[in-house]
């Protein structure tokens, strides 16, 4: 296998890691010594910014989730954890929840909701009367969440199934 090759396949293997790879695993993968690896990896830096040198080995960085949309909705407060499952389920993270006052304008609090775990315990807290709604601050009960995901596929696709289960309202509101 020549440079060439062996770098591109380096990167494959980066790509499809999520802990590192070191440079003594990849030298014994590809037959060649640890220094060759580290040549490689300097030159794939220089391309590739994104590789990550660690003490135990290199790593592909992760973008960012800069995907993110508002999603204005309605829906019982029984409802809220099949709303936010659908959201987490779909590859996205409830940032904020959002209403429009009569009085004070627009209120928006933090909820960091990333897993089915984090919705449990959300709905245990208003159940047990914890924490109410944002929601039941404004007559209509409709509110907004700022949603983020890694893809806009992810967001499209939690467009999608709030708006079959019939808790999507408008598609945005400014």
């Amino acid at each position: 296998m020549d440079g060439e090759m062996r770098r591109k396949r380096i990167l494959q293997l980066l790509s499809e890691q999520t802990k590192p790879l070191s440079g003594t695993a990849l030298a014994k993968q590809f037959g060649v010594s640890r220094q060759v690896i580290v040549q490689d990896i300097a030159l794939l830096k220089s391309k590739e910014p994104a590789i990550i040198s660690t003490y135990r080995g290199y790593v592909l960085g992760r973008p960012e989730r800069v995907c993110e949309r508002v999603f204005w909705v309605r829906h019982s407060n029984e409802q809220i954890q099949d709303e936010l499952n659908t959201i987490v389920d779909n590859g996205g993270e409830v940032c904020t929840v959002i209403v429009e006052h009569e009085l004070y304008g627009r209120i928006s609090v933090e909820l960091p909701i990333r897993s089915r775990r984090h919705v449990q315990e959300f709905v245990e807290n208003v159940s047990k009367g914890q924490a109410r709604p944002l929601k039941e601050l404004v007559h209509d009960g409709v509110h907004g969440h700022l949603v983020r995901a890694e893809r806009e596929s992810d967001l499209d696709a939690i467009e999608q199934d709030l708006r079959i289960k019939g808790y999507l309202v408008a598609e945005n509101v400014q």
